[in-house]
């Protein structure tokens, strides 16, 4: 019977795997274990995050799209509905270019323009609200609340008391050059006042600025005679009445520029989200970003209040609901499209609506937009508070 001499020695030149082979205990080696799984899991991360990436933005995708068939179904609804309704098919027939007695001059110089009106000063209130918010990375941030819609109502005002008496009054290019003037003056008084974009004191020193440019407002309407100070009034609560085509005109030429060059600021100041800091360590310039995105703003409000009036809180409303649709995906598009909705809703309510439930009573859009805004900016207020508490130790 041959017996084995000595242990058992493994062939030269071969390394046997601890992957396969039990140590001691009969167990696989867990180092080896543990650094095979996470080299499985760091070769499949990119992937998830791909296919991550694609699930939102099919999600932001169809809220765009879903926010888009709103606003479009909105318009439609504040042209063809209210205290004189149109059909469909005679309201195609009208842009087309032939003439329905009766329908025609108040389709094309009452119901058409304010809807596209509503449309076009949503949208651009909607931008500048998600480009304050992204670049003060404050929930209360929006042009109404620090002043620079006041600030350019402020001087449309100056200018209309400047042309009193004047043959022809204030002309829309002198109308919409006051209004722009005014609000970058404002946003410059905020910027010179709180030293900088960061911190409560913007929006501290942006209240107190919306304060002054409302007083100058009161003062400026008591030297205006009794019909601008009559048109003034329904002017500056946010009034999408009597707006012409001239006004939709510098409107539409207005938001075809501004517009894209806020959307590639809203989408370059994503790096500010991580911190001025880091951000900066990452190439970004947070000194020259946040101060043009607010500049942009600026100047959407100031041309949409030349054009309506300040609508208050339209801005303010549109980017939280925004985020609401697009589930926490800030998007400028969104806010836009959201904007937009908001203010058709209102204006088809205020002319409208209310008109059959008062016996043809009228408010001005901003009556509307002022009162929905307000619940939401204490709401926003309390959970601020809120949440500081938290903070604290």
């Amino acid at each position: 019977m041959n017996t084995p001499r000595g242990p058992v020695r493994p062939h030269l030149g071969v390394r046997p795997n601890p992957e396969h082979h039990p140590n001691p205990e009969g167990h696989p080696n867990p180092e080896r274990v543990g650094a095979a799984s996470g080299a499985l899991r760091a070769r499949q991360a990119p992937g998830v995050v791909a296919r991550l990436r694609r699930r939102d933005r099919r999600r932001l995708v169809g809220s765009v799209v879903a926010l888009s068939l709103t606003v479009l179904a909105l318009a439609l609804l504040r042209v063809l509905w209210g205290t004189f309704q149109v059909t469909l098919p005679d309201f195609v027939r009208i842009l087309g270019g032939e003439t329905v007695p009766g329908a025609s001059f108040i389709v094309l110089e009452e119901k058409l323009p304010r809807a596209v009106a509503a449309t076009l000063a949503g949208a651009g209130l909607g931008a500048a609200g998600a480009l304050y918010r992204r670049a003060l990375r404050n929930p209360l941030a929006s042009p109404d609340v620090l002043g620079v819609t006041v600030g350019a109502a402020a001087g449309v005002v100056v200018a209309t008391a400047a042309a009193a008496g004047r043959l022809g009054g204030t002309s829309e290019l002198a109308r919409a050059g006051s209004a722009l003037a005014g609000g970058l003056l404002a946003a410059l008084c905020v910027l010179a006042a709180a030293r900088g974009t960061g911190g409560e004191r913007f929006i501290v020193a942006g209240i107190a600025v919306a304060a002054a440019a409302q007083a100058l407002v009161a003062g400026l309407m008591l030297s205006l005679s009794p019909h601008d100070l009559q048109a003034a009034t329904v002017w500056i609560a946010g009034s999408l009445n009597g707006v012409t085509w001239g006004r939709i005109g510098l409107l539409t030429l207005g938001l075809a520029v501004l517009l894209p060059a806020g959307a590639a600021l809203h989408s370059r100041l994503s790096a500010l989200d991580v911190g001025d800091d880091l951000a900066h360590a990452l190439g970004a310039r947070p000194r020259l970003l946040a101060p043009a995105a607010l500049g942009v703003g600026a100047v959407l409000a100031a041309l949409v209040t030349a054009a309506a009036g300040p609508l208050a809180f339209v801005a303010l409303l549109a980017t939280p609901i925004a985020r609401a649709a697009t589930r926490g995906a800030p998007s400028l598009p969104a806010a836009a499209l959201t904007g937009a909705a908001l203010t058709l809703l209102a204006d088809l309510t205020a002319a409208e609506v209310v008109g059959l439930l008062f016996d043809g009573a009228r408010l001005p859009t901003g009556v509307l937009t002022g009162a929905a805004g307000a619940p939401l900016m204490l709401w926003l207020l309390w959970r601020t508070g809120a949440r500081a508490g938290e903070d604290r130790p």
